[in-house]
């Protein structure tokens, strides 16, 4: 594979060498001059042997200063790990459209009603709401059933393609004794309560009518004990010395799954792709406590079930997806040939947050952390998503979902605290590397302090944040028209406490990308391609001229989103 290092001008580079690694052995190779571009920057090509799996490789440069490294984390003067290097994956990719996916995840129950939920009898565990009733956080929440059902998705298909989002994401529509369904009592049929098989079948037809793919929730670390298999396979699952059996986080209701089973691994095979398949051809799977499937003690199965699992995705539709869940570094479990990439909390959510909360928030931590969510600059969110996308291939941090919040979190609202901050998040969740995947209602401007307040019903009969939702329209409508956004690089310009700056640039088009979480002084920027007019594509802003230096000025307006297109 041929490889190539932009190098800008003035920086004084005159040697250009790749270091790759094969079969454990670093390998030097000089680079040389491809071409110079029309600002003047160096464009060095070299020669990359795909030899292995996963190809490490990194540059060496040789400058007027001294030598430099540059990896995935960056440029360095200093001698950086092997595990930030850039790498080359050879195991078959994700799906094309999966690049260019915008992601709507909804949780069944709180999404649509159809009026069949009136005729469904309460099951013994559950506890009737009506769709206006609000959400009581406590130890009955999850036995809140507000009706929500498959058809009821259906009904509202059009709100999802009118947002812009091609791509659903349906938490567990198996059946269980909650209304998050995590505690599955089987994987052989949809919920009745959610309208059953016919349900699916219908929501199906109808996505795909308007283009829109679904993606299925599937847990594999654990189910819940009503599931047959937990009376008639006991060995499916692990036991603790006194002959209890081991659960997730030690609620008794929830099995885990011991992954030693080879009848195990082959239920697990056939219900992938059973649900790919047609009539219900789902598009793909995410997988709940992926990072926990597996492994337990001495036991790690996880990267071979991970395995096990994409080959069972790649037989039944060539084109179907494999997302983790994985809330902390999923780093070690990407880039072979199991998951596509992973909800990428710990990259994307958690620095967003930290740079754009509120003064005050009412919950704690992050996803379990003690202590509360600090308040940082930009440039700890710059630090932060490079630690993490430095130690994963380029395909795979694209292919991760970039989320503000989910069905396990605060809503992004009460996270920022108003509008504009809600929008500046939101033009990183579309301008940045990654998937976005948008929680149904966020873009209503709902709110909710923790992951049960924040499932409140879609409040279809009551009055929306209509700003909030256009400004989520344009700006996916921005996204799905600039290839620079979907499929293009990204560099960083400007960090500051309150402001951030960056190029995203494909081989079609270039655009710069402003983002300010509030008023201040103006910013300098340099480096910029000279004597250029940049028109401006989001935000209403000016047309930015960028001098003879390389450098302009950018207002200190703020909270703001704004994008300019490069000549």
């Amino acid at each position: 594979m041929t490889v190539f290092v932009r190098v800008p001008r003035g920086t004084g580079v005159s040697r250009v060498h790749l270091r790759w690694v094969r079969d454990g052995e670093p390998v030097f190779t000089s680079a040389v001059v491809d071409r110079r571009g029309p600002g003047g920057d160096t464009w060095w090509r070299a020669e990359l042997p795909a030899h292995n799996p996963v190809t490490r490789y990194r540059f060496l440069l040789g400058t007027t200063t001294g030598v430099r490294w540059l990896t995935a984390w960056g440029l360095t003067a200093y001698d950086v790990p092997d595990v930030t290097d850039f790498r080359l994956v050879t195991e078959p990719g994700p799906p094309s459209w999966a690049r260019d996916a915008v992601i709507y995840q909804i949780f069944p129950d709180r999404y649509g009603r159809s009026s069949a939920a009136d005729l469904r009898e309460t099951p013994d565990w559950a506890l009737r709401a009506r769709w206006d009733d609000p959400v009581v956080p406590g130890p009955d929440a999850t036995r809140v059933l507000y009706g929500g059902d498959l058809d009821g998705i259906a009904r509202r298909l059009d709100h999802v393609t009118a947002l812009g989002a091609d791509t659903i994401y349906l938490t567990p529509f198996f059946p269980a004794r909650s209304n998050h369904r995590y505690d599955a009592a089987g994987f052989d049929r949809v919920d009745p309560l959610l309208g059953g098989d016919r349900a699916l079948e219908r929501l199906a037809g109808a996505a795909r009518e308007r283009g829109v793919r679904l993606i299925g929730d599937l847990t594999t670390n654990h189910t819940g004990d009503a599931h047959p298999w937990f009376a008639s396979r006991p060995d499916f699952y692990y036991r603790n010395a006194d002959g209890s059996f081991v659960s997730w986080l030690d609620v008794p209701t929830l099995p885990k799954l011991n992954w030693a089973s080879d009848d195990l691994r082959r239920e697990f095979q056939g219900i992938v792709r059973r649900w790919l398949a047609e009539p219900y051809d789902l598009s793909g799977w995410r997988i709940d406590v992926a990072n926990m499937t597996a492994r337990f003690g001495a036991d790690d199965w996880n990267h071979e079930v991970a395995a096990l699992l994409r080959q069972a995705v790649r037989d039944a539709r060539p084109d179907g997806l494999l997302i983790a869940e994985h809330n902390h570094d999923a780093t070690d479990d990407l880039d072979r040939d199991g998951w596509h990439g992973t909800m990428n909390y710990a990259g994307f959510t958690r620095p967003v947050w930290c740079w754009l909360r509120a003064e005050t928030v009412p919950f704690d931590g992050f996803l379990g952390q003690p202590e509360d969510l600090p308040l940082l600059g930009a440039d700890s969110l710059v630090a932060t998503m490079n630690a993490f996308a430095a130690q994963m291939s380029w395909r795979s941090w694209e292919s991760s979902w970039s989320l503000l919040g989910s069905h396990d979190t605060a809503r992004i609202r009460t996270v920022v605290g108003d509008a504009d901050r809600q929008h500046a998040a939101a033009g990183l969740l579309f301008t940045l590397p990654g998937t976005p995947m948008v929680f149904a209602g966020d873009e209503l401007g709902l709110t909710g302090g923790g992951n049960e307040s924040a499932r409140a019903p879609m409040p279809w009969d009551q009055p929306w944040d209509t700003a909030t939702l256009q400004r989520y329209r344009d700006l996916i409508a921005l996204r799905r028209s600039s290839p620079a956004l979907r499929r293009g690089g990204l560099r960083w310009v400007h960090a500051d406490a309150d402001t951030l700056v960056y190029l995203r640039e494909s081989v079609d088009q270039g655009v710069l990308v402003h983002v300010r979480r509030s008023a201040g002084q103006p910013t300098r920027l340099t480096g910029l391609a000279p004597d250029t007019t940049l028109e401006n594509l989001y935000g209403g802003a000016e047309p930015l001229h960028i001098g003879s230096d390389g450098s302009t000025v950018i207002d200190g307006y703020g909270p703001a989103v704004q994008v300019w297109a490069l000549p």
